[in-house]
């Protein structure tokens, strides 16, 4: 057997290339619903690779857990920190809590937050974006079941 056939079969794909063959692969709207008891909140995935690793492991269950004006819940899932990683949060974004693997969203001050700002408890990767006003997670209360499934079908 011809052993050139086997290396250009073999070859490892250049790093670029790989990327655009990972995005080609994606759907182009990559939308969530997440549901905590009666409230509902739709988000857009971002391209980050934590939004990947949430996007394929979807659906996801959970129970809520607020933390002042914040509510996080446990995942199966682990991934490490993003070199985007932040921990001043801004209103509407949601948050993968590398250390805890934990999804959480800010919708007012948390217990550790200064004066004009809302801080998230450790750097955490930014995955999605809220499409709905975030405030109306007030109404969570801890224990409520919280689901997160996709909402591009």
């Amino acid at each position: 057997m011809p052993t050139n056939f086997l290396r250009d079969r073999n070859q490892a794909v250049a790093p670029d290339q790989a990327e655009s063959r990972r995005r080609a692969t994606q759907p182009k709207d990559r939308r969530i619903l997440i549901t905590i008891g009666r409230v509902k909140l739709r988000a857009q995935l971002l391209d980050t690779p934590t939004a990947d690793r949430i996007w394929r492991a979807l659906p996801l269950h959970s129970k809520a857990e607020p933390w002042g004006q914040a509510i996080h819940f446990e995942t199966p899932l682990e991934s490490g920190r993003e070199r985007s990683a932040r921990q001043l949060a801004t209103l509407g974004d949601i948050y993968f809590w590398v250390d805890d693997d934990r999804i959480i969203i800010v919708f007012g001050k948390t217990p550790i937050s200064r004066p004009g700002e809302l801080r998230l408890p450790r750097p955490c990767n930014l995955w999605a974006r809220a499409l709905d006003d975030v405030g109306v997670l007030k109404a969570v209360r801890p224990g409520e079941k919280v689901s997160v499934t996709s909402a591009t079908d």
